[in-house]
């Protein structure tokens, strides 16, 4: 991959610059430039296909671009890892694997411990914290399996929280959660913005776009539109990122009702 043009990068929490990504001879990201300043809670939404998923895994090397360049704080994502965190989906995940809640969010730490370092009474200290920030304390010696969907994504919540990350990838942290776990994480999601921290959420319910977050990125393989939520998520942006296929189009007249486009 080439470097950044000049030194924008510098001013971004995160930049996405020219990115290409393609399975195969077809792309699933083309061209795809975005900048997302510190501080800020980013939502990326688009229908099925969009390669809102493989936006996130591009921007931590986890598929290999075509062309493109990423940088996290002016830097390449390698020389920056620790300062990202990130929450896959849940359905990725074999949550039969026989671990205790506790277990999983201290494995948040590896990061900074290495995976030879054995966790010690500072990281039980860091991921029970998290655990309460969560709501999930009380089931921190609970096996995974046990879990429910919302309990479930609390862990992989807290396991975030405890790398102390600048940058937050989240991927559908909502999906398949029930509105006392949605409205708990939207809290924590404010909170990390609050303190500083930059958080990329893909998301699917464009009701909640202008409530949840105040940056929004318009992604149908190419990139419609990228910034604030009062400039990007507008009717013109959303018509050319589903195709017409949406009757609501702005927060501004919020009267219909439409259908969760997923990855």
């Amino acid at each position: 991959m080439t470097g950044p043009r000049g030194m924008a990068g510098a001013e971004s929490a995160i930049r996405v610059e020219d990115l290409t990504v393609a399975y195969g001879e077809k792309p699933v990201l083309w061209d795809v430039d975005m900048a997302v300043p510190p501080g800020v809670l980013m939502a990326v939404i688009g229908p099925n296909g969009a390669g809102k998923t493989t936006l996130i895994k591009a921007i931590m090397g986890l598929v290999r671009p075509v062309a493109g360049y990423v940088s996290i704080f002016g830097k390449p994502y390698l020389s920056q890892r620790r300062l990202v965190g990130y929450v896959p989906q849940r359905n990725s995940v074999d949550w039969d694997f026989p671990t205790s809640v506790l277990d999983v969010v201290m494995m948040g730490r590896y990061g900074v411990l290495g995976w030879f370092g054995r966790p010690g009474r500072a990281e039980r200290k860091a991921a029970m914290e998290a655990l309460t920030k969560v709501g999930m304390a009380d089931l921190a010696g609970r096996q995974i399996s046990q879990l429910s969907g919302g309990q479930q994504q609390r862990v992989f919540l807290a396991r975030a929280l405890v790398q102390d990350a600048r940058v937050y990838l989240m991927d559908e942290p909502f999906q398949g959660v029930d509105a006392t776990t949605e409205r708990a994480i939207v809290t924590l999601l404010k909170e990390m913005r609050s303190e500083g921290k930059t958080v990329l959420v893909v998301h699917h319910d464009l009701q909640t776009v202008p409530e949840y977050f105040d940056w929004v990125t318009l992604l149908n393989v190419r990139c419609v539109a990228s910034g604030p939520v009062e400039k990007a998520f507008i009717d013109r942006n959303l018509r050319l990122t589903y195709g017409g296929r949406v009757s609501y189009l702005t927060h501004h007249a919020a009267e219909e009702t439409f259908g969760h486009p997923e990855e």
